[in-house]
């Protein structure tokens, strides 16, 4: 069973919007963070932005004004609206979680101590 499960990916023309979520379900901790990374080809894995319980919430400065992260703690969901999308936020976009403990430096991905699947965002232009 897959800890985190993403949903939401697909094709959209540029300029226009996304929302992607997660589910945690099984993950064998109590979830710090969530956060979401996206990786396109031939490039690093990168944060796109994080969120903590307590609701604190980090941002890529490529994404600032475009995205919002939110979480519902009691759940363990995630959700990311991704708004103005431009050809280059084209990526597998994967959803990561931390327990309490792990670094805090959300862009090394190596903060995250379990990760999802990865969904497919295709922005065209």
């Amino acid at each position: 069973q897959v800890p985190l499960v993403e949903s939401g990916g697909g094709l959209v023309q540029a300029g226009g919007s996304l929302r992607l979520s997660c589910a945690a379900s099984g993950i064998g901790f109590s979830i710090n963070v969530m956060a979401w990374y996206r990786q396109a080809p031939g490039r690093q894995r990168e944060l796109v932005a994080a969120i903590t319980d307590d609701g604190t919430t980090v941002y890529a400065d490529s994404v600032k004004g475009r995205a919002t992260i939110s979480r519902d703690v009691a759940d363990d969901t995630v959700h990311l609206q991704m708004n103005s999308l431009k050809p280059w936020d084209t990526a597998v976009y994967y959803c990561a979680a931390a327990p309490h403990g792990y670094s805090t430096d959300y862009h090394d991905p190596k903060s995250m101590g379990s990760w999802g699947r990865g969904t497919q965002v295709t922005v065209s232009s």
